[in-house]
């Protein structure tokens, strides 16, 4: 195995969600292993947030991820909030890249998006409307990451086969 990819999914979704099984293939594909883990149970708790229980989702992929990069290279990706913890996460466990789909680079009163200096590719909608272009436009450049913007909406599904394509263009490059 090249390394490991944890695959996030976004709010309201699940492990077995369109575009993190085209990653997942991938990423098995070039020789990678990955997991998908299932946040469901978290966004269901409205009483927390109305994103559901973001901390308890930062704690998880945390845990995980720690375990994951104690056995060798490990790249985190991730949709809406599963990109938003994904970078949050890439801060405090050594990740060897991110895979970004349409990050939040704001949700209200949550902490500000960051994520660690790796080699980063995000792929983003011209019309998403969740998160503005125009803010993650600055924060890609800013970092000076890879940023595909497509004509699409914040949930991409007229691009999972670029999505794909772009997480390949990352991986092979690592």
């Amino acid at each position: 195995m090249r390394g490991h990819c944890i695959l996030s999914h976004g709010f309201e979704s699940g492990p077995d969600a369109t575009k993190v099984t085209a990653l997942a293939e991938v990423a098995e594909r070039l020789g990678w292993s990955c997991e998908r883990p299932d946040y469901t149970d978290l966004d269901g708790k409205r009483e927390v947030s109305d994103l559901g229980d973001v901390p308890a989702r930062l704690q998880r992929l945390q845990a995980l991820a720690s375990a994951a990069a104690a056995r060798g290279p490990l790249v985190l990706a991730g949709s809406s909030l599963g990109a938003y913890v994904s970078g949050l996460v890439s801060l405090q466990v050594p990740v060897a890249g991110l895979f970004l789909m349409a990050p939040p680079i704001r949700m209200g009163e949550a902490h500000p998006f960051d994520a660690a200096g790796v080699p980063t590719s995000i792929i983003h909608g011209w019309d998403d409307e969740l998160c503005p272009g125009a803010e993650v436009i600055e924060w890609a450049r800013a970092r000076r990451a890879r940023l595909l913007l497509v004509d699409d909406g914040h949930r991409l599904s007229d691009h999972v086969a670029t999505s794909a394509g772009a997480f390949e263009q990352l991986l092979a490059g690592l």
